[in-house]
């Protein structure tokens, strides 16, 4: 599957503007990891603009639905990391690919939310600020805290470092973004 394909599932499920973003968003964030980490940019890139394509449609059935349809495809790795991009879940993250879903989900999520009720958005935003946002429970509250740990403890990074990683990556598509 190439990325124009994946766009049109997802628009063929999500019509929001936020979820849409947030596809985006991941998507860009999950193809910078495959670089950094040496993996396949376009699969990557994939599971980010996918893993919560069928949220809006089928809340109760997430993420089943957009797993069941990579599986008809023949996407099994893409499906995999898609059924188990929570944690709870229990879906055994054996992949790269597994792991960077996670670390990518959840806190560039947060990263965009802690962006947009800044003057200046993504611009000049530091680790030190989206660390201290998220020690305030009440802030961005739907957002799982652990889940957002455990991201960055599977690829084997800091939370700091994840920040670090995701800031420069959304500031880069700021425009696109509409962080700006």
């Amino acid at each position: 599957m190439d990325r124009v394909k994946a766009r049109e599932i997802l628009e063929s499920m999500t019509k929001g503007e936020s979820l849409l973003r947030h596809a985006r968003t991941v998507e860009l964030v999950m193809e910078a990891m495959a670089k950094h980490f040496g993996e396949d940019e376009e699969k990557f890139a994939i599971t980010g603009l996918l893993h919560d394509a069928d949220y809006e449609k089928y809340p109760d059935q997430h993420p089943n639905v957009i797993v069941g349809k990579l599986r008809e495809m023949g996407e099994d790795e893409i499906a995999h990391a898609i059924a188990g991009h929570y944690t709870k879940w229990n879906v055994p993250r054996n992949s790269m690919l597994d792991k960077c879903i996670i670390a990518a989900d959840e806190l560039t999520g947060f990263i965009v939310a802690s962006a947009l009720i800044r003057p200046t958005k993504i611009e000049g935003l530091k680790a030190k600020s989206v660390l201290k946002k998220f020690k305030t429970a009440s802030f961005a509250a739907s957002v799982d805290r652990d889940e957002c740990r455990k991201g960055a403890e599977m690829i084997g990074w800091e939370l700091r470092e994840l920040i670090d990683f995701i800031i420069p990556v959304l500031e880069a598509n700021k425009e696109e973004l509409e962080l700006v």
